[in-house]
């Protein structure tokens, strides 16, 4: 494959930014996925300049995905499991307030 371009590599900062900033984690985070040892901007470019010579844009995205389905797996499993009740949904919430102010007016 050939190089990434200037833009290209702006645009993959400005894009990895974004995204573990919607994701709520940061650029230690991210190296720790790709097995680097610094989370320094500089070092993240050259570890996905080394995976778009192996396959392209694809090959990038398809590390970022499988490195998001981690994180999100983790999240999900992190989640305390409780055996209480689900929180009342909003039609809930009305037929009580329903009944609340059938109960005042009696």
């Amino acid at each position: 494959m050939s190089k990434l371009s200037k833009q290209e590599e702006q645009e993959l900062v400005s894009f990895l930014k974004d995204w573990l900033k919607s994701l709520g984690f940061n650029q230690k985070d991210l190296a720790n996925e790709l097995n680097i040892k610094s989370s320094r901007t500089s070092e993240i470019i050259l570890k996905m300049k080394e995976l778009y010579k192996k396959g392209g844009m694809f090959n990038i995205a398809n590390n970022l995905i499988k490195i998001e389905q981690n994180w999100l797996n983790n999240i999900k499993n992190d989640y305390p499991k409780t055996s209480q009740n689900p929180p009342y949904n909003q039609l809930d919430i009305d037929s009580l307030v329903t009944q609340i102010n059938q109960d005042i007016s009696k």
